[in-house]
């Protein structure tokens, strides 16, 4: 029984950066706009939370600002594919790339070394689960019952006529990409401040990916996006308990569950119809 809850344990504190991060791509895509740079913006966001940290003491403001160097990233984002209409998978892949090589070489003096973070608080979790759990309901209920909320689904859906009743769709877009930016630079420095607290190279390592997964999986629902980032958790924290213990099998093999249950997930979405189309900026 102990050991069934530390694994439940460990999922959830697993699968809240994939939450964080998530979420704020579920706005982006609402509004219209697909953002593939989550991985960048993560790793740019554990970079910034972590050296803050590190050398201020106050994983707070790490915390902080992680989620404004992530917002930052996702202006650059938002300025090529809504302002100058590049496409946003190509500027996706652009953002992973510089956020990826900024972290290698900025981050490289750093590794190894520790910082300050946030401690568990009640069965063994942190503020920050009990908090992204508690936005995910708040963020359900603004998309669901807010006029805020709807005004950002109708941009998505038909930014034409969104505009021909008023609505500002430029304007809700960069703001839609902005949020989803300050929750993916929040996810990163999630990892950074509470799961490892140790600068690691690439500590991201493909969350970012399947917290894009995760939005189609929870067919941009927040609520149902809970169920699917603590079923990730779950194979990560699966995962390490199986090489705590000692197995045959190859650790390169058990890396790669996290990575073939997204593929495999993506593909039974797409052929069961649950699939819904995002939309190219207009």
């Amino acid at each position: 029984m102990t050991m069934i809850f530390m694994i439940l344990i460990a999922a959830t504190t697993a699968g809240t950066s994939i939450l964080i991060t998530a979420l704020g791509e579920i706005i982006a895509e609402k509004s219209g706009v697909i953002n593939l740079g989550l991985e960048g913006m993560m790793i740019i966001g554990a970079l910034t939370g972590f050296a803050i940290s590190h050398y201020s003491g106050h994983p707070i403001l790490g915390f902080i600002m992680a989620g404004i160097a992530g917002g930052i990233m996702s202006c650059i984002h938002g300025i090529l594919v809504i302002t100058l209409r590049t496409n946003q998978i190509v500027s996706g892949l652009a953002i992973v790339i510089l956020g990826s090589g900024l972290s290698s070489f900025l981050g490289q003096r750093m590794i190894g070394k520790t910082a300050p973070g946030f401690t568990p608080l009640f069965l063994h979790l942190d503020l920050i689960v009990f908090s992204a759990f508690g936005f995910a309901i708040l963020l359900w209920l603004f998309i669901k019952y807010t006029s805020w909320g709807l005004n950002i689904s109708s941009t998505g859906q038909n930014p034409i006529a969104s505009a021909s009743s008023g609505l500002k769709v430029i304007r809700i877009r960069y703001m839609s990409v902005i949020f989803g930016g300050l929750m993916a630079g929040f996810g990163g420095a999630y990892l950074s401040l509470v799961y490892t607290r140790m600068w690691i190279e690439n500590m991201v390592a493909g969350r970012g990916w399947m917290a894009v997964a995760l939005v189609i999986f929870s067919n941009w629902n927040p609520a149902r996006a809970i169920l699917g980032a603590y079923l990730f958790g779950l194979v990560m924290a699966a995962i390490l308990r199986v090489q705590a213990i000692g197995t045959n099998v190859p650790v390169y093999i058990l890396n790669m569950l996290p990575y073939i249950v997204t593929i495999v997930t993506l593909v039974i979405i797409t052929f069961t119809g649950n699939f819904k189309n995002t939309f190219d900026v207009k």
